[in-house]
């Protein structure tokens, strides 16, 4: 069986990305269409914005970083979660991502920003639901550390990132991505915040 039959729904948001970035990269029309900007959201209604500028990437390391991340650990949780669960966790971490990132910076029509890391964060965070005390290691501290330490040092760290001025990554979308994808893996599937729990219970000595 292969990769495409085993994670379709994975594979198929990674086609979409790959596409949508490729052809916004090489017409810049469609790309200032569609990229999230805040003037045009709040002044025009352009809402779909919220969700296009999910799918657009700056340029190719930009792209290749988010699709890594989302083919390492969506696989896991599309297994985990179904299809249906697993596109509403998808989505609602991408626009909770850009809701957070459109509240903090509603006062700036002219923020900018594009990439689907606001719905990665929410995966990986899905992911360690299920699995807190995988060990994973970030690129390129050089040792492994339990998800779910992973996952606080990253809410803390985008929560901390998100008020510094001229920044240039939107730490506001990975918090908000990140918070979403907490919340509803756990209002669709309720037994993943009973698995942390025990896990964790279980990693303190508790029964």
């Amino acid at each position: 069986m292969d990769i495409v039959q085993l994670i379709p729904v994975t594979s198929l948001l990674i086609a979409a990305n790959v596409i949508a970035s490729l052809y916004a990269l090489s017409n810049a029309e469609f790309m200032e269409k569609n990229l999230f900007h805040v003037g045009p959201i709040l002044d025009r209604g352009e809402w779909h914005r919220m969700v296009t500028s999910g799918f657009l990437h700056g340029g190719f390391l930009h792209l290749f970083v988010n699709m890594y991340v989302l083919f390492m650990f969506g696989g896991f949780v599309e297994r985990s979660l179904g299809t249906v669960a697993y596109l509403i966790v998808y989505f609602a971490a991408l626009l909770g991502g850009n809701a957070w990132s459109l509240l903090e910076n509603r006062r700036k029509p002219s923020y900018r920003a594009l990439g689907a890391s606001g719905a990665t964060s929410g995966i990986v965070m899905s992911f360690i639901l299920f699995r807190p005390f995988e060990q994973l290691m970030i690129f390129p501290i050089p040792f492994f550390m339990p998800a779910v330490v992973i996952g606080l040092l990253f809410v803390v760290g985008s929560a901390i990132l998100a008020q510094r001025e001229n920044k240039t990554i939107g730490h506001e979308a990975h918090l908000g991505g990140a918070l979403s994808g907490i919340l509803v893996t756990i209002l669709v599937a309720p037994s993943a915040f009973t698995n942390f729990a025990n896990e964790v219970a279980r990693a303190l000595g508790g029964s």
